[in-house]
């Protein structure tokens, strides 16, 4: 599927978002490996902490779905600036993919990033203390320093 596709669908994701506190509606689209695409939107909650948001409702749908493996992922909003994941969301796409390509849409401006730039050092089973686990990028549990 060709980018402008896939930011067309976060578009039309966006259209449908929730979002009567922020003002702040985002779309994405989300495309896996065998090419197949899965869409959310933020729907936010008058307690703001259950707020979900577009990235994590598309990373949902597409596991429930039995999808484990991601290639990138198209961003849309209306904001003046192309605007990357939250914290939480980039957390949780690298869970399945942590080099991930993100697109980001605001109007023209437009925006590329792989997640592995924008989560350098994210966390993995490997400080649960899952030994077997991925192992995060960043520094190692010996090079790493306790203070």
């Amino acid at each position: 599927m060709a980018i402008e596709e896939l930011l067309e669908r976060a578009r039309e994701a966006r259209d449908g978002a929730y979002a009567p506190y922020s003002g702040f509606s985002v779309g994405a689209a989300l495309e896996t490996a065998d090419g197949s695409v899965f869409t959310g939107c933020n729907v936010e909650n008058a307690s703001y902490g259950l707020t979900v948001c577009a990235e994590r409702t598309a990373v949902a749908t597409a596991v429930a779905a039995g999808h484990r493996s991601f290639r990138r992922i198209a961003i849309s909003t209306f904001d003046d600036t192309a605007t990357p994941p939250c914290g939480a969301c980039r957390q949780v796409l690298a869970e399945f993919a942590p080099e991930v390509e993100v697109y980001s849409e605001a109007g023209e401006h437009r925006m590329m990033w792989r997640l592995d730039e924008l989560l350098p050092a994210r966390f993995s089973r490997i400080f649960a203390g899952d030994d077997e686990g991925i192992r995060a990028s960043g520094p190692s549990h010996s090079e790493r320093m306790d203070v």
